[in-house]
């Protein structure tokens, strides 16, 4: 098994902007990464399974509704430690990362905003511990970029809402005990209702033969006439707005979660190219691995900065949902490309497990999809910075 020597790039000395509880927050969740995750992700991935021993420890780095009020359960931390404890999380594993942002951003988060507080009170401090995961019902069999033409419906029933549909592409869908899930009332508006394991017509079966993410766990969301009671509606917000609102939270998690990717890879790379020695010296000091490895640390840089400027700008309540599309759409894009480049710089042993660069270009090329695909990133921006929606 080898060590973990990842060591953190700062070029233009980012560490500076952060607050002490910032610092504290990111190295506990590194700590906990370079013991716990790193020694076993490699085998995991490689079996295409899930590492549920990992979920108490998500848990106590806060990674479970690390913005939540305490009260509920929660950390009680700003945007920027929510942040922070995603890109680390990312460097260990992308799937990871998405287990801990699904749980925080697409489950607590809607329960917390849009939820009664009966419903609070009975969700969060329980999806906090770990001792409950969730999922977010969303993506359909035909409709992904399309939300708003789900075909999941609810009737009322009188004394209970009646659940037919079906979600794909769902990530903790075969171990969730609980499922925020977005369908349509009889009159079409779109509400979220909590969906409990254990309700007759609700299954969860597990998608198999992925090539990314395998050590996330996904499936699909299946709901033959499940009987819902009303008191498990969110009450505070209904309509598309809702949903979008919560993949908001999850995009900015993931722009901070790609840099962590980014900066194993280069990491890695950087310290392969010290050592390996061709033509008699080491490959780090010919000119193209040079510009390579120089072009790493400034995408890298650029996109530091571009995560911490949105997090200020969401502490405050400032950010837009068109300014987390363009942190989601560029932090991905230059960790998939940092990826790749490095796999290049590692030739052949770029492949291997040992090394975890071609673990993270699969992941990357879900994370360049989900959560709003590439492309429509780019749209909205072009919407906003225009004023004419791409969209119709």
């Amino acid at each position: 098994m080898k060590p973990d020597l990842f060591k953190a790039p700062d070029y233009y000395l980012v560490d500076d902007l952060l607050s002490d509880e910032h610092k504290l927050v990111r190295n506990t969740t590194r700590n906990w990464v370079k013991k716990e995750l790193s020694p076993i992700i490699e085998e995991f991935a490689q079996q295409s399974e899930f590492p549920k021993q990992l979920v108490g420890g998500l848990a106590e780095v806060g990674a479970f509704g690390s913005y939540i009020p305490p009260e509920y359960g929660g950390a009680g931390l700003d945007q920027i430690a929510y942040g922070l404890i995603m890109q680390e999380l990312e460097r260990g594993d992308s799937g990871i990362r998405s287990t801990a942002s699904v749980q925080t951003s697409l489950v607590m988060g809607p329960i917390y905003n849009y939820g009664s507080e009966a419903q609070r009170k009975k969700y969060l401090p329980k999806l906090a511990s770990g001792e409950w995961i969730g999922s977010f019902g969303l993506t359909e069999p035909n409709h992904g970029s399309n939300p708003g033409g789900m075909e999941t419906k609810f009737k009322d029933m009188g004394d209970h809402y009646l659940l037919n549909g079906a979600k794909m592409w769902i990530s903790n869908a075969p171990i969730c005990d609980v499922a925020v899930v977005w369908g349509k009332d009889e009159e079409g508006r779109i509400h979220g209702l909590i969906v409990e394991r254990g309700m007759e017509g609700f299954t969860t079966p597990e998608t198999k033969n992925k090539w990314s993410l395998r050590a996330s766990i996904t499936g699909e969301l299946i709901f033959d006439n499940v009987r819902v009671p009303k008191e498990n509606i969110l009450p505070n917000k209904s309509g598309l707005g809702a949903p979008l609102k919560c993949l908001d939270h999850a995009r900015y998690g993931i722009a901070w979660g790609a840099i962590g990717a980014a900066m194993d890879c280069y990491d890695t790379a950087l310290r392969y190219a010290k050592e390996r020695t061709q033509f008699g010296k080491p490959i780090g000091q010919f000119q193209l691995q040079q510009k390579k490895l120089a072009e790493m640390i400034t995408e890298i840089t650029k996109a530091q900065l571009l995560a911490w400027r949105l997090g200020v700008l969401k502490n405050n309540g400032k950010a837009t949902s068109a300014q987390i599309s363009m942190a989601k759409r560029n932090n991905v894009e230059i960790a998939l490309k940092i990826a790749r480049e490095s796999r290049q710089i590692l030739g052949a042993m770029g492949i291997s497990g040992e090394y975890s660069i071609m673990r993270h270009a699969m992941n990357l090329e879900s994370v360049i999809t989900y959560e709003g695909t590439h492309d429509v990133h780019l749209l909205i921006t072009g919407s906003d910075i225009t004023g004419l929606n791409a969209f119709k």
